[in-house]
């Protein structure tokens, strides 16, 4: 497998790993009777157990890759399929995939001044991916 596709996948794999904090976490607000219903009660959400801060930023974090990942898995398709997969391809897609960790970790951990530039650092490596499909 080349590395532009391994990153792919291995962000699609964070992407997917990414409830499991805030979901742990409403397991053990709600208790899990019930979390395995449908709802915790009928006038859910209006009355639904607040969970930890943490666990919103980890939900935020999760949405957002949600939102990031499609751009990247379409700017790397797009270079494995037109032949523009190069060495630049899989540098970008690897800073992709570590500024995602590393986004994730720090909005998770409610780190103060570095999620927006790690984020940055991320939407960065979609566009330079592109560019290199784009401008080939």
């Amino acid at each position: 497998m080349n590395s532009s596709l391994f990153y792919l996948a291995a962000s699609g794999m964070l992407c997917v790993l990414l409830w499991t904090p805030y979901i742990l976490n409403r397991v053990f607000v709600w208790g899990i009777p019930a979390f395995a219903s449908n709802y915790p009660s009928r006038k859910f959400p209006a009355e639904a157990p607040t969970i930890s801060v943490w666990a919103e930023r980890a939900q935020r974090a999760h949405l957002n890759m949600v939102e990031t990942l499609p751009a990247f898995a379409a700017v790397v398709l797009a270079a494995y399929l037109t032949d523009a997969n190069n060495s630049a391809v899989a540098s970008w897609a690897a800073v992709f995939f570590w500024a995602r960790i590393f986004h994730a970790s720090v909005y998770i951990l409610g780190v103060p001044y570095l999620r927006t530039p790690i984020y940055l650092i991320s939407w960065a490596a979609v566009l330079m991916i592109g560019a290199q499909v784009v401008l080939r």
